[in-house]
């Protein structure tokens, strides 16, 4: 892990917060925390690292956004005014659970506000990178659990002085195996070839505008709570076109949010003989084989092309692609599916 990578080279590793990491022995940081950051804990490391001139590398591991979503100042958004996605069914209840959302991920912003006081507190501010993700999309339907879009994709914000010029952005395409290479390439560690990401340091520095041409996904609800027995989901992206494949499209997806009262009120919606609630409920349970995508024209991923002719050749291309990849990983598709439960630590 990066612990075995830096602490050699004379940085202290340190994780403060949420931990969701095994075998523990494989990530031997200086730990502080329990479910979020721990600010004098992390403090004292800058402290510290400052008066003795150590380099540090630390996780401040936030569990923001995450259900309940019972943080945060609700009081500044108001439910009626609030813009919900597309693929939402509108109902009171998505409204106000929104905000609840919203309100936590301003108290995770504050979280970061804290991280950086503490850099400028230190005076370590022009030489630290900082780098800001979200873990996945939000847990509400068509987001977390699935391989859209809307589920994989994960916010990220990065600074640098005298490296990151300020208020850039990037459409470059990168996957969370390539941070640890890149924060190796920031230290100055030679990159082992047997790291499965890459190095985007020359995106960061504004050299490339690109990084990958293809990211994937993979998902599955064997051993989950209130999951499928198994519904095992797979996916690769271009700059242009997403190609999902469901294994057992005849199987209905289930997954726990379907038990909360968001999900709930969407149902009783459809029961009330709301057309475009109904749509969307289906949507959710029952998926195609194969679901392909224009993302530019289509963001949110609704209108499936997977059966249009002319675009045969691009889910072909796709498709190799992703067979290479799972190939790369181990991934027997189905099997690899029915074997799952043999690979969670609970079970064993």
């Amino acid at each position: 892990s990066v612990v075995q990578y830096l602490k050699p080279r004379g940085y202290r590793v340190a994780l403060s917060g949420k931990k969701h990491i095994a075998p523990r022995a494989v990530f031997p940081f200086e730990y502080s925390g329990k479910q979020n950051p721990d600010f004098a804990a992390i403090d004292s490391l800058m402290a510290q690292s400052k008066s003795r001139g150590t380099p540090f590398c630390l996780f401040a591991c936030s569990n923001e956004p995450h259900s309940p979503w019972n943080k945060g100042d609700r009081s500044r958004y108001d439910p009626e005014k609030v813009r919900l996605p597309s693929y939402f069914v509108d109902t009171p209840e998505t409204r106000n659970k929104m905000v609840a959302y919203l309100a936590e991920i301003t108290f995770f912003d504050s979280q970061v506000g804290r991280c950086l006081e503490l850099l400028e507190k230190h005076k370590l501010t022009e030489n630290t990178l900082v780098l800001v993700l979200s873990e996945q999309g939000s847990s509400f339907p068509f987001g977390k659990w699935t391989c859209y879009d809307t589920g994989l994709q994960s916010a990220a914000i990065a600074r640098w002085p005298g490296h990151i010029r300020p208020g850039t952005t990037s459409d470059a395409m990168i996957e969370y195996v390539d941070i640890l290479p890149t924060f190796l390439d920031v230290a100055g560690v030679e990159l082992p070839k047997t790291l499965d990401g890459r190095s985007f340091l020359p995106v960061l520095q504004g050299k490339r505008k690109s990084h990958k041409q293809h990211v994937f996904g993979l998902m599955t609800t064997r051993g989950i709570l209130n999951g499928s027995d198994h519904y095992g989901i797979r996916s690769v992206r271009s700059d242009r076109y997403k190609l999902i494949v469901n294994l057992t499209p005849e199987v209905p997806f289930r997954n726990i949010f379907m038990k909360s009262s968001i999900f709930r009120s969407w149902e009783a919606k459809a029961r009330s003989g709301d057309k475009d609630a109904r749509e969307k409920v289906r949507r959710f349970r029952q998926r195609p084989a194969e679901e392909l995508y224009d993302i530019t024209a289509d963001p949110y991923e609704w209108q499936n092309l997977a059966g249009d002719p002319k675009l045969a050749e691009v889910k072909s291309r796709l498709k190799a692609q992703l067979d290479r990849w799972m190939k790369a990983q181990g991934d027997r598709g189905q099997q690899t599916e029915l074997e799952a439960l043999k690979h969670q630590a609970r079970r064993r």
